[in-house]
């Protein structure tokens, strides 16, 4: 179904998202704070940027033991994943600065993660923000035929182990990145019309690409082999290590966002109907997890508040633990849901939950 043909109810709880609005609204008017990032979030971008370049760093310098080598390989890893999600993730909502130049610079950071900000851009903020968890358009749903991640979509032999191979496969999210799937994706989103919203044409976009991924393939590959006298292959092996463990983070915190019990997965009838308010389809398919885990909502650039992060993607993470309150406290008035997993391990437990679910039975009801 074409995407511009997709409309969500605007009769149903319209007032929900109005109310939650305005409350918003007045917080950051009454506390005279910007909705953008503060000084803190400032600091937060060096030390992410820090995590990761640092190991690497050493890694050229001064690193001989092999343990210690792939010890700095799963350090970049660790760090790669928190510029991804505490850094460009902001950068490319528009939220880092008021300055639209600040955010498509502090964006290219994407290209240190082996992607693409222009893809990223489109397929989260596009597709997965505004049709989250509508089966056909959000493709952070659609991983194609080797997992199942929504109960509209066919269900194979294999589905029923993925509650188990999904974590390897997660960890390959950033490898296949930089090696296939920003072409395909490039192509895809020509196709769909989707490019130009980026304002770039198709041919300046897979030059970019390519020359990015042979820069980022180039510097993190080719220069241990040449200052440190490493192998090919173990230069290669650190580098997919590094990938795995970036991977495998994100994939951790974004998957128990969405793809939980508690969601209901929503889908367009034949005349691109989706029976639910936006909004409101943000709160059925969305879940926090671990609110009082300070350091890890640090490090994870406040994503555990996913529901408040779906609501107000123009809002800079620095402001979601404040903001969840007042969401929390609307949706009850309105007697809508709001997800939320005490802790980091349980929101991993019922995600694998749910994969067992999908892949193991047709329908994969949801629980509100």
């Amino acid at each position: 179904m074409n995407f511009s043909s997709v409309t969500f109810a605007k009769n149903q709880n319209e007032e929900f998202y109005k109310v939650l609005r305005q409350r918003v609204s007045e917080y950051f008017k009454t506390n005279n704070i910007s909705r953008y990032a503060n000084a803190s979030m400032v600091v937060k971008t060096i030390v992410m940027l820090g995590l990761y370049i640092t190991p690497f760093i050493l890694l050229l310098t001064i690193a001989e033991n092999p343990w210690f080598i792939f010890a700095l390989y799963v350090g970049m890893g660790v760090g790669m994943a928190g510029c991804g999600l505490s850094v460009m993730h902001d950068a490319n909502h528009g939220t880092f600065s008021k300055n639209e130049k600040v955010n498509k610079f502090v964006g290219y950071i994407m290209f240190l993660l082996g992607g693409s900000d222009v893809n990223w851009r489109i397929q989260h903020n596009v597709l997965h923000h505004t049709y989250t968890n509508v089966t056909g358009m959000d493709e952070d749903i659609d991983p194609g035929i080797i997992m199942r991640f929504s109960p509209h979509e066919k269900r194979r032999f294999m589905h029923r182990f993925q509650h188990i191979y999904a974590w390897f496969l997660y960890g390959l999210m950033t490898f296949m990145w930089f090696l296939t799937k920003d072409y395909k994706q490039a192509i895809r989103y020509e196709k769909m019309g989707l490019t130009k919203t980026q304002n770039i044409t198709f041919k300046r976009h897979i030059f970019t690409l390519i020359i990015a991924k042979l820069l980022y393939g180039g510097i993190l590959i080719g220069l241990p082999i040449l200052f440190t006298g490493l192998s090919f292959w173990v230069s290669f092996l650190g580098f997919f290590l590094m990938n795995f463990v970036s991977g495998l983070i994100l994939a951790a915190i974004f998957q128990p966002a969405h793809v939980v019990p508690t969601s209901d997965y929503q889908i367009p009838d034949e005349s691109g109907n989706i029976n639910a308010d936006w909004a409101v389809n943000q709160l059925f398919n969305t879940a926090n997890f671990a609110p009082k885990a300070k350091l890890l909502s640090w490090y994870v650039g406040g994503l555990n508040y996913q529901v408040e992060h779906h609501l107000f993607p123009n809002i800079c993470h620095v402001h979601y633990a404040k903001l969840s309150k007042i969401v929390k406290e609307t949706a009850a008035e309105y007697n809508l849901p709001y997800h939320s997993y005490k802790t980091f391990a349980k929101a991993i437990a019922e995600h694998t939950k749910m994969l067992y679910r999908l892949g193991n039975y047709d329908e994969a009801p949801a629980i509100h």
